[in-house]
């Protein structure tokens, strides 16, 4: 789904122009953004949860020429869903689920 698709299902729920919504969902964006530079956590319940995972640097191959390559430590997104996320794809999987 992209940002302007939100935007519609959003605004078919919500009494609001379409033009404060999109702000809305820019400056949740750039919160979330903000946090994870920050190394906090971002917890929407019902989805799940965004955190920054270190990732120590290792030493790899190239697959073609078989060259022994360096990969710097980074710093990587993880997102673990939630609960609710979790039961609604596998009440999908199973057929049991109901349309939202």
């Amino acid at each position: 789904m992209t940002k302007i698709e939100m935007v519609d299902k959003i605004g078919e729920n919500v009494a609001l122009p379409k033009k404060d919504i999109e702000k809305v969902l820019d400056h949740f964006v750039k919160i979330s953004q903000d946090a994870l530079k920050e190394s906090k956590k971002v917890s929407l319940t019902g989805l799940g949860s965004f955190s920054i995972k270190e990732r120590k640097g290792r030493l790899a191959r190239n697959p073609k020429t078989g060259e022994k390559v360096e990969v710097p430590a980074k710093k990587v997104v993880k997102f673990k869903p939630g609960k609710d996320l979790i039961q609604i794809l596998a009440d999908s999987m199973t057929g049991t689920g109901t349309a939202q």
